[in-house]
């Protein structure tokens, strides 16, 4: 198993721990959403929106302290702002998905409005993981160590020189 091997199989770590937050998250946002559907009488895309708010906190604290742990933790207001900035895109893609069935195509039975919340949810979540990966929470750059002879390696390096 070479180089490319190890980065795909970290991809499908960082992929995993994404879906395990991001899915705990899809369980607050649809739990808040229909809890505030029958507590109170708010019109079905403002509940989707506080239901995604909701879901947004949650989910910055389980990918700063889950998913991306090992991420650059030097600039925290900037990662915050980035991380409010697409998660307010990834709100308005959401909801408006929600917002077109609703009042676009009159479909707002209570199991439509999840249907559409969930497929907002969906379409969101893909532009979140690319946003959140290459612009929130930015991998740390490889540090080079020295060797003996002189001259630095980088992790990668000193990985393909050991021998399994």
């Amino acid at each position: 198993m070479g180089q490319g091997s190890s980065g795909l199989r970290r991809l499908f770590r960082e992929v995993a721990k994404f879906g395990a937050v991001g899915g705990a998250g899809v369980l607050v946002n649809l739990g808040v959403f229909n809890l505030v559907r029958q507590a109170t009488d708010l019109q079905v895309v403002r509940a989707s929106v506080i239901a995604t708010v909701v879901a947004i906190v949650f989910n910055y604290v389980g990918f700063r302290y889950f998913t991306y742990r090992d991420r650059d933790k030097s600039r925290r207001t900037r990662e915050m702002s980035l991380f409010l900035l697409f998660s307010v895109i990834g709100l308005v893609i959401e909801n408006g998905v929600l917002y077109t069935a609703t009042y676009g195509f009159g479909w707002d039975s209570s199991l439509q409005s999840n249907i559409f919340k969930f497929l907002g949810i969906g379409i969101a979540t893909l532009f979140r993981f690319w946003s959140y990966r290459s612009w929130v929470f930015r991998a740390l750059p490889v540090r080079e160590e020295p060797v003996a002879g002189g001259g630095a390696t980088t992790a990668r390096e000193r990985s393909r020189q050991r021998v399994p």
